[in-house]
Protein backbone atom coordinates (compact mmCIF):
# COMPACT_ATOMS: atom_id res chain seq x y z
CA UNK A 1 0.00 0.00 0.00
CA UNK A 2 3.15 2.56 0.80
CA UNK A 3 4.17 2.13 -2.60
CA UNK A 4 0.65 2.10 -4.84
CA UNK A 5 0.44 5.58 -2.80
CA UNK A 6 3.47 6.71 -3.36
CA UNK A 7 3.22 6.02 -6.99
CA UNK A 8 0.13 8.13 -7.17
CA UNK A 9 1.85 10.56 -5.25
CA UNK A 10 4.85 10.80 -7.76
CA UNK A 11 1.80 11.21 -10.75
CA UNK A 12 0.27 13.98 -9.00
CA UNK A 13 3.98 15.81 -8.56
CA UNK A 14 4.85 15.38 -12.25
CA UNK A 15 1.12 16.48 -13.66
CA UNK A 16 1.04 19.28 -10.92
CA UNK A 17 4.32 20.68 -11.73
CA UNK A 18 3.63 20.26 -15.59
CA UNK A 19 0.59 21.87 -15.66
CA UNK A 20 1.49 24.54 -13.49
CA UNK A 21 4.80 24.70 -15.17
CA UNK A 22 3.54 25.51 -18.78
CA UNK A 23 0.08 28.01 -17.36
CA UNK A 24 2.44 29.78 -15.12
CA UNK A 25 5.10 30.72 -17.33
CA UNK A 26 4.75 33.79 -18.50
CA UNK A 27 3.94 35.58 -15.24
CA UNK A 28 7.38 34.26 -13.84
CA UNK A 29 9.39 35.04 -16.88
CA UNK A 30 8.13 38.66 -17.25
CA UNK A 31 7.06 39.48 -13.58
CA UNK A 32 9.05 40.17 -10.92
CA UNK A 33 10.88 37.58 -8.48
CA UNK A 34 8.16 37.17 -6.06
CA UNK A 35 5.45 36.70 -8.83
CA UNK A 36 7.91 33.37 -9.11
CA UNK A 37 7.86 32.66 -5.72
CA UNK A 38 4.31 32.86 -5.67
CA UNK A 39 3.94 30.21 -7.82
CA UNK A 40 6.17 28.39 -6.39
CA UNK A 41 4.67 28.51 -3.19
CA UNK A 42 1.17 27.54 -4.93
CA UNK A 43 2.87 24.82 -6.25
CA UNK A 44 4.00 23.50 -2.87
CA UNK A 45 0.38 24.21 -1.11
CA UNK A 46 -1.10 21.55 -3.91
CA UNK A 47 1.79 19.40 -4.16
CA UNK A 48 1.18 18.88 0.15
CA UNK A 49 -2.89 18.72 -0.26
CA UNK A 50 -1.88 16.03 -2.46
CA UNK A 51 0.51 14.30 0.06
CA UNK A 52 -1.99 14.41 3.23
CA UNK A 53 -5.18 13.00 0.84
CA UNK A 54 -3.01 10.43 -1.21
CA UNK A 55 -0.31 9.33 1.84
CA UNK A 56 -1.29 10.77 4.73
CA UNK A 57 1.63 12.83 5.40
CA UNK A 58 1.20 16.21 7.41
CA UNK A 59 4.69 18.30 6.90
CA UNK A 60 5.58 20.16 9.94
CA UNK A 61 7.68 23.31 10.43
CA UNK A 62 9.25 23.88 13.82
CA UNK A 63 11.49 26.31 15.58
CA UNK A 64 12.06 29.92 14.77
CA UNK A 65 11.08 30.76 11.06
CA UNK A 66 14.20 33.18 9.71
CA UNK A 67 13.25 36.43 8.51
CA UNK A 68 15.53 39.25 6.52
CA UNK A 69 18.87 38.39 4.98
CA UNK A 70 20.24 35.25 6.35
CA UNK A 71 21.98 31.90 5.05
CA UNK A 72 20.38 28.78 5.96
CA UNK A 73 22.64 25.60 5.97
CA UNK A 74 20.26 22.77 5.99
CA UNK A 75 20.31 19.14 6.10
CA UNK A 76 18.95 17.78 2.76
CA UNK A 77 17.45 14.42 2.67
CA UNK A 78 15.05 14.48 -0.39
CA UNK A 79 12.79 17.02 -2.46
CA UNK A 80 10.65 17.05 0.20
CA UNK A 81 12.78 19.34 2.51
CA UNK A 82 13.38 21.45 -0.21
CA UNK A 83 9.33 21.93 -0.62
CA UNK A 84 8.97 22.59 3.11
CA UNK A 85 12.00 25.53 2.77
CA UNK A 86 10.25 27.01 0.18
CA UNK A 87 6.75 27.78 1.98
CA UNK A 88 8.18 28.54 4.94
CA UNK A 89 10.72 31.23 3.94
CA UNK A 90 9.87 34.24 2.63
CA UNK A 91 12.39 35.08 0.08
CA UNK A 92 14.24 31.99 0.14
CA UNK A 93 17.17 31.18 -2.70
CA UNK A 94 18.97 28.00 -3.20
CA UNK A 95 22.29 26.61 -3.96
CA UNK A 96 22.23 24.18 -6.29
CA UNK A 97 24.19 22.30 -9.01
CA UNK A 98 24.71 23.42 -12.06
CA UNK A 99 23.51 20.61 -13.60
CA UNK A 100 19.88 21.41 -12.35
CA UNK A 101 19.99 24.50 -13.97
CA UNK A 102 19.04 22.76 -17.41
CA UNK A 103 16.28 20.41 -15.58
CA UNK A 104 12.68 20.66 -17.16
CA UNK A 105 10.63 23.15 -15.68
CA UNK A 106 12.41 23.01 -12.26
CA UNK A 107 15.81 24.47 -13.79
CA UNK A 108 13.49 27.14 -15.36
CA UNK A 109 11.35 28.43 -12.20
CA UNK A 110 15.12 28.05 -9.99
CA UNK A 111 16.77 30.79 -12.40
CA UNK A 112 13.67 33.09 -11.87
CA UNK A 113 14.08 32.79 -8.01
CA UNK A 114 17.32 34.00 -8.36
CA UNK A 115 18.92 30.24 -7.36
CA UNK A 116 22.19 30.23 -7.19
CA UNK A 117 24.20 27.64 -9.71
CA UNK A 118 27.11 25.72 -8.73
CA UNK A 119 29.73 23.82 -10.82
CA UNK A 120 30.97 20.95 -8.22
CA UNK A 121 33.63 20.08 -10.60
CA UNK A 122 35.33 23.05 -10.45
CA UNK A 123 36.90 22.94 -6.85
CA UNK A 124 38.00 26.77 -5.28
CA UNK A 125 36.52 28.34 -8.45
CA UNK A 126 32.66 26.84 -7.45
CA UNK A 127 33.38 28.45 -3.94
CA UNK A 128 34.29 31.83 -5.36
CA UNK A 129 31.27 31.89 -8.01
CA UNK A 130 29.25 31.18 -5.65
CA UNK A 131 29.88 34.01 -3.54
CA UNK A 132 30.66 36.30 -6.33
CA UNK A 133 26.64 35.75 -6.96
CA UNK A 134 24.95 35.55 -3.85
CA UNK A 135 27.25 38.93 -3.05
CA UNK A 136 25.92 40.85 -6.12
CA UNK A 137 22.09 39.95 -5.69
CA UNK A 138 20.55 42.94 -4.88
CA UNK A 139 17.32 41.66 -3.47
CA UNK A 140 17.40 40.36 0.22
CA UNK A 141 16.30 37.04 1.19
CA UNK A 142 16.98 33.93 3.06
CA UNK A 143 20.16 31.71 0.82
CA UNK A 144 19.88 28.16 1.61
CA UNK A 145 22.84 25.90 1.56
CA UNK A 146 23.29 22.44 1.76
CA UNK A 147 26.56 22.31 3.33
CA UNK A 148 26.88 18.21 2.84
CA UNK A 149 26.44 19.24 -1.24
CA UNK A 150 23.86 16.59 -1.73
CA UNK A 151 20.92 14.66 -0.38
CA UNK A 152 22.16 11.94 2.39
CA UNK A 153 19.66 9.16 3.56
CA UNK A 154 18.39 9.58 7.30
CA UNK A 155 21.04 8.25 9.53
CA UNK A 156 23.88 8.16 6.85
CA UNK A 157 27.52 9.80 7.77
CA UNK A 158 28.54 12.11 4.97
CA UNK A 159 30.90 14.53 4.69
CA UNK A 160 30.30 17.88 5.32
CA UNK A 161 31.98 20.76 2.63
CA UNK A 162 33.01 24.14 3.79
CA UNK A 163 31.01 26.27 1.33
CA UNK A 164 28.99 28.03 3.50
CA UNK A 165 31.77 29.16 5.60
CA UNK A 166 33.18 31.01 2.73
CA UNK A 167 29.55 32.21 2.20
CA UNK A 168 29.83 33.46 5.97
CA UNK A 169 32.86 35.23 5.81
CA UNK A 170 31.90 37.00 2.66
CA UNK A 171 29.10 37.94 3.63
CA UNK A 172 28.85 37.88 6.88
CA UNK A 173 25.28 37.07 7.60
CA UNK A 174 24.05 34.62 10.81
CA UNK A 175 23.73 30.84 10.00
CA UNK A 176 20.78 29.98 10.51
CA UNK A 177 21.05 25.58 10.93
CA UNK A 178 17.92 23.07 10.11
CA UNK A 179 17.81 19.76 10.92
CA UNK A 180 14.94 17.36 9.31
CA UNK A 181 13.65 13.94 9.23
CA UNK A 182 12.20 14.40 5.59
CA UNK A 183 13.95 11.65 4.07
CA UNK A 184 12.29 9.34 6.54
CA UNK A 185 8.77 9.40 4.74
CA UNK A 186 9.57 10.96 1.03
CA UNK A 187 13.57 9.10 0.15
CA UNK A 188 15.93 10.26 -1.99
CA UNK A 189 15.14 7.49 -4.62
CA UNK A 190 12.33 5.31 -5.21
CA UNK A 191 8.47 5.83 -4.85
CA UNK A 192 7.55 4.73 -1.38
CA UNK A 193 6.43 7.58 0.75
CA UNK A 194 4.94 7.07 3.98
CA UNK A 195 2.37 8.39 6.32
CA UNK A 196 3.21 10.95 9.34
CA UNK A 197 4.67 14.33 10.20
CA UNK A 198 7.75 15.04 8.27
CA UNK A 199 10.08 18.07 10.23
CA UNK A 200 12.19 20.88 9.43
CA UNK A 201 13.67 22.26 12.13
CA UNK A 202 15.00 26.23 12.09
CA UNK A 203 17.57 26.25 15.34
CA UNK A 204 19.41 28.77 16.95
CA UNK A 205 21.19 31.05 14.58
CA UNK A 206 25.20 31.27 14.46
CA UNK A 207 26.39 35.07 14.55
CA UNK A 208 29.22 35.94 12.43
CA UNK A 209 32.96 35.76 12.79
CA UNK A 210 33.37 32.17 13.69
CA UNK A 211 36.60 31.21 12.44
CA UNK A 212 35.68 28.35 9.41
CA UNK A 213 36.57 24.87 11.15
CA UNK A 214 34.27 26.20 14.11
CA UNK A 215 31.44 27.33 12.02
CA UNK A 216 31.63 23.78 10.36
CA UNK A 217 32.19 22.29 14.10
CA UNK A 218 29.33 23.97 15.41
CA UNK A 219 26.76 23.23 12.25
CA UNK A 220 27.80 19.70 12.86
CA UNK A 221 27.26 19.65 16.54
CA UNK A 222 23.58 20.79 16.45
CA UNK A 223 22.21 19.55 13.06
CA UNK A 224 23.20 15.71 13.15
CA UNK A 225 21.88 15.32 16.76
CA UNK A 226 18.61 17.08 15.93
CA UNK A 227 18.10 15.30 12.80
CA UNK A 228 18.91 12.24 14.66
CA UNK A 229 16.14 13.10 17.48
CA UNK A 230 13.75 14.08 14.50
CA UNK A 231 14.47 10.34 12.92
CA UNK A 232 13.86 8.69 15.95
CA UNK A 233 10.48 10.61 16.50
CA UNK A 234 9.72 9.78 13.04
CA UNK A 235 10.06 5.77 13.72
CA UNK A 236 8.32 5.66 16.57
CA UNK A 237 5.05 7.41 15.19
CA UNK A 238 5.31 4.19 12.68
Amino acid sequence: MTHLRGCLLVLWTYLLMAIMGILCAPFAAFGPRRWTLGIMQTYVRLEFLGARLICGMRPEIRGPIPQGEVIVAAKHQSFLDIMMLTLALDRPRFVMKRSLVWAPVLGFYARRMGCVAVDRGAGGKALRDMVATAAADAEPGQLVIFPQGTRVAPGVVAPWKSGVAGLQEALALPVVPVATNAGHFWPRSGVARRPGAPVVEFLDPIPPGLPRAELMAELKARIEPASDALLAEARGEG
